[in-house]
């Protein structure tokens, strides 16, 4: 059936990658669009008409997750080559490489006050960095097998993980410690937009609502016909859209419990789906390497209302609102009941298609190791603008304006002040760097192994204690 005006409208969509997007997000003012790819390259789009699209080049294999940060200074990545990078999202095009992770990196993730960022990947580790002075902080280990997501409450307080072992934690980021644990195969995990709930996007085709509050399953919807790869709220926490392996995206009314949307217009798996910060649009991708912007439509609650409402009620001993209160029982959904499907190939006869130039952008970077606060190298830090040393600070050198007066040519590097160090002094340097990047990774090993062994030992322990006491009682 053809959409109404009130329906979700598919507005245009961008063609820039060479292979599967596994990961978007808007900037917080809503005007630019970062997406990260199988092709290794994460790429920049703008809104305006005719605007240039950025490739950043850097990663050396699948970029698999892309986030702005609160203030849209900074761009994170993660990628399958083990690193972690920010850039600063403009057309030069800077970036800070982590190295601390030994595995595949799956997720990155900002604090709500940009602080901080979440990482998490194959090693079985989700690791935490602060942004101020860019350095590691903290590992959590519980996971028994590879880590597919960690994102961040609204408030700070909590992680959210899911891993590969079919289990999704809850980090108190106080203590370090994991404060709940439920039984879920998932591949995406997120928190509500007041941090009382969270969705699950399940390997078993299935979509799941989680009150951490009293520890139970609220909802249950199963709508698709393949595995559920990715969730996203709407700012308003009323509604919940979800991309599948099956090919289609769709939008949950969660006050009333039931699917109200299904959206076609991939060609096939949709990997990832997110709205914009306002909820007037959202985004997906998927394996045909296409970038869909959609109107949201159905919903046109003021974002700042929605924002303040929320805020009051980010604590767990804050008393129950009406939109927390999500039906009490599991909720099976066969996908019969009355929906609304959009076909925008039907639907739509005049799409915008958005296939701008693309400005290669190569990444001259500095290194951040774990344990240790890896400086970068002299030549190199001046590179790097202000902002990037304090996200929460937009430095003046950051300004259109500033960076107009540098030189745009890449050939220009390196720079004066590079050509007046001796080599000999660069090659030691870029030499130490290297060994601090092999020793980071080992003390990363080390603790993961230690970790552990501790379990290992507490469990020997309770198990000498069980016997002792069977021992006891029998004599």
């Amino acid at each position: 059936m053809a959409s109404a005006p009130e329906d979700p409208v598919l507005e245009r969509y961008f063609k820039g990658h060479k292979a599967a997007i596994t990961s978007v997000d808007f900037s917080p003012n809503g005007k630019q669009l970062a997406t990260g790819s199988w092709d290794t390259f994460l790429m920049l789009w703008s809104f305006k008409p005719q605007a240039r699209a950025f490739r950043y080049v850097g990663h050396k294999d699948v970029v698999t997750s892309v986030q702005f940060s609160p203030l849209g200074n900074l761009l994170a990545s993660a990628s399958r080559d083990r690193t972690v990078r920010l850039w600063i999202p403009d057309k030069r095009g800077k970036s800070s490489e982590f190295k601390a992770h030994t595995a595949p990196v799956r997720s990155v993730d900002f604090s709500a006050d940009g602080q901080f960022l979440a990482t998490a990947s194959e090693d079985k580790s989700i690791k935490v960095w602060n942004m101020h002075r860019q350095r590691f902080l903290y590992s959590l280990y519980r996971h028994t097998h590879w880590v597919r997501c960690a994102k961040f409450s609204p408030d700070g307080r909590l992680i959210v993980s899911c891993s590969e072992d079919k289990t999704i934690k809850i980090w108190d980021t106080t203590n370090k410690q994991c404060v709940n644990n439920f039984s879920d195969f998932a591949n995406f995990v997120d928190f509500n937009p007041n941090g009382t709930c969270i969705a699950s996007a399940g390997s078993d085709h299935t979509v799941k609502i989680w009150d951490i509050r009293v520890n139970k399953l609220l909802q249950h919807y199963q709508v698709h016909s393949g595995g559920v790869n990715c969730v996203s709220f709407h700012p308003s926490g009323n509604y919940l859209i979800t991309s599948s392996s099956d090919g289609t995206l769709k939008i949950l009314d969660l006050l009333e419990g039931r699917l109200i949307y299904t959206l076609q217009g991939h060609t096939g798996p949709v990997f990832t789906v997110s709205f914009s910060k306002g909820g007037e649009l959202f985004t997906s991708g998927g394996a045909d390497a296409q970038v869909l912007l959609w109107r949201t439509n159905f919903d046109e609650l003021n974002y700042k209302d929605v924002i303040k409402r929320n805020l009051k009620r980010l604590h767990f001993d804050s008393p129950p609102h009406l939109l927390d209160i999500y039906p009490r029982t599991p909720h099976p959904h066969d996908g019969k009941i009355e929906t609304v499907e959009i076909n925008p190939k039907l639907d739509v006869i005049d799409l915008q298609t958005s296939t701008p130039p693309v400005v290669d952008i190569l990444s001259f970077d500095s290194t951040t190791g774990t344990e240790t606060t890896v400086r970068t190298l002299p030549e190199k830090s001046e590179e790097i603008c202000g902002c990037f040393l304090n996200p929460s600070v937009m430095s003046s050198e950051c300004s259109p304006t500033a960076s107009k007066k540098k030189t745009e040519d890449m050939s220009d590097l390196p720079s004066e002040s590079q050509r007046s160090i001796p080599l000999a002094v660069t090659d030691a340097l870029e030499h130490i760097m290297e060994q601090l990047n092999v020793l980071t990774q080992t003390v990363s090993i080390l603790e993961q192994r230690l970790t552990l062994t501790e379990d290992k030992l507490k469990d020997c322990l309770e198990n000498q204690q069980k016997l002792f006491s069977a021992i006891q009682q029998k004599s």
